[in-house]
């Protein structure tokens, strides 16, 4: 390779010790290094021969060798993804997550036989202390770059804001904790994590220093924020992210609504009803169904009716923005699956023993989903121009009629109801 093929390396180069002596492990970590990078170049360049397909940059991972860690520079590519399985394992971050959250159990003195349970579960038979403090250190250092790296490269339109509960042990007693998280896309369609943190509780004060802290580090031209009807949230959005629309996830709003229910059959009917409305294929098909729903919900439920009726122009919020975009605008899907990812790897710790271990676990969740988001887009470059070309008709265009509009969205509504019903009993 070319790396290796010159004879005479310059000597001044070399990596050496204070007494000038040549540092051997310093210099196999560079060549390493250099050989493996060289490996994936040309094996991604191969993948591009033809024209079919080209280079988009790289992302960075570390790899932990016997001759120290190597900074891998992993190509990109505009079409598809590339990835070296046989040179590193996928996601391998949450594993040492666990392991160093056992670890810190050890320290802080959990029981021994609940740590052994735990290191069982995750295959974990034997820990050093070096291992522990190797693994720590590595974690934090990755987690610290995630959560300070300046976002000011690109415009944010969209952003994702939610809070997980996990238990953890503070100031002697367990509680209950919030993760909260926020998750971005850019102008060129790639989803990045803008922050993670773990608040004493989801109130205004704990969202606000949080946005204030991702605002800070330069994201900018945000035009639709994602979350739930939390109070404290929705006030700090609108205070940090001035000028931008706020969307009220289509999920929570069912939530929310069949929680006024008295019963499950009632619950089930309602959230059959809202569920519905989201199905529109334009912004006119969609209020219509909206507004038939209301009107449905205030015969069998007031209550849900009245939540629904005042939600509506937080909750159809997207329609506002380009259609191909609405079916991942409409609801905080994205964040769900990411606290669920947090939620299923903690489980195993069960009670964590303090916030420090939390915002390992969860901070090296978010930094793996940040490097598998880096291997496809949320949103094609075509689409995402569909969102600053100011002469696209967005919204609802035009005269509508309606009365007739209401009548037919009411029979689609009642439809659903009858063909669910019919499912059920079958």
């Amino acid at each position: 390779m070319e790396i290796l093929s010159d004879p005479t390396p310059d000597m001044l180069a070399m990596p050496r010790f204070d007494d000038g002596a040549i540092d051997m492990q310093e210099l196999l970590r560079r060549l390493a290094e250099q050989v493996v990078n060289a490996v994936m170049d040309a094996e991604a360049d191969q993948l591009c021969g033809g024209g079919g397909n080209s280079r988009n940059g790289y992302r960075e991972r570390s790899l932990a060798t016997c001759v120290g860690t190597l900074t891998l520079r992993i190509p990109k590519l505009r079409s598809g993804s590339f990835f070296p399985e046989d040179v590193l394992e996928r996601y391998q971050r949450v594993d040492r997550a666990l392991v160093a959250a056992v670890a810190e159990m050890y320290a802080t003195g959990t029981s021994t036989r609940k740590v052994q349970r735990v290191a069982e579960k995750m295959g974990v038979s034997r820990l050093s202390k070096d291992q522990v403090s190797a693994i720590a250190s590595s974690l934090d250092a990755d987690i610290e770059d995630l959560c300070a790296r300046p976002l000011g490269g690109s415009p944010v339109p969209y952003v994702w804001l939610d809070a997980t509960y996990v238990k953890c042990r503070r100031e002697g007693r367990v509680a209950s904790t919030a993760v909260v998280t926020a998750i971005g896309c850019d102008a060129g369609g790639w989803r990045r994590v803008l922050g993670v943190d773990v608040v004493d509780t989801e109130s205004y004060d704990s969202w606000l220093a949080f946005l204030r802290a991702i605002r800070s580090r330069g994201a900018a031209g945000v035009r639709l924020v994602v979350s739930d009807a939390h109070p404290g949230l929705v006030r700090a959005l609108g205070e940090v992210f001035q000028g931008a629309a706020w969307q009220r996830c289509a999920v929570h709003l069912m939530r929310d609504c069949m929680r006024e229910a008295g019963s499950w059959q009632l619950r089930r009917r309602v959230g059959r009803i809202v569920s519905q409305v989201f199905r529109g294929r334009d912004a006119a098909t969609v209020t219509a169904m909206y507004h038939a729903a209301c009107d449905m919900l205030e015969g069998c439920c007031p209550r849900a009716a009245a939540v629904l009726e005042e939600a509506e122009p937080d909750a159809l919020a997207y329609l506002d923005f380009p259609p191909t975009h609405w079916k991942r605008l409409r609801t905080n899907n994205v964040q769900e699956r990411t606290n669920r990812e947090i939620k299923r790897r903690s489980r195993v710790v069960q009670v964590f023993p303090s916030t420090g271990s939390l915002v390992r676990l969860a901070g090296a969740v978010m930094c793996e989903q940040d490097e598998i988001w880096q291997e496809s887009r949320y949103f094609s470059e075509v689409r995402m121009n569909e969102l600053y070309d100011d002469g696209r008709t967005r919204g609802i265009d035009g005269p509508v009629d309606w009365a007739r509009l209401e009548a037919e969205a009411r029979k689609m509504l009642e439809s659903g109801l009858e063909l669910a019903d019919r499912v059920e009993a079958a």
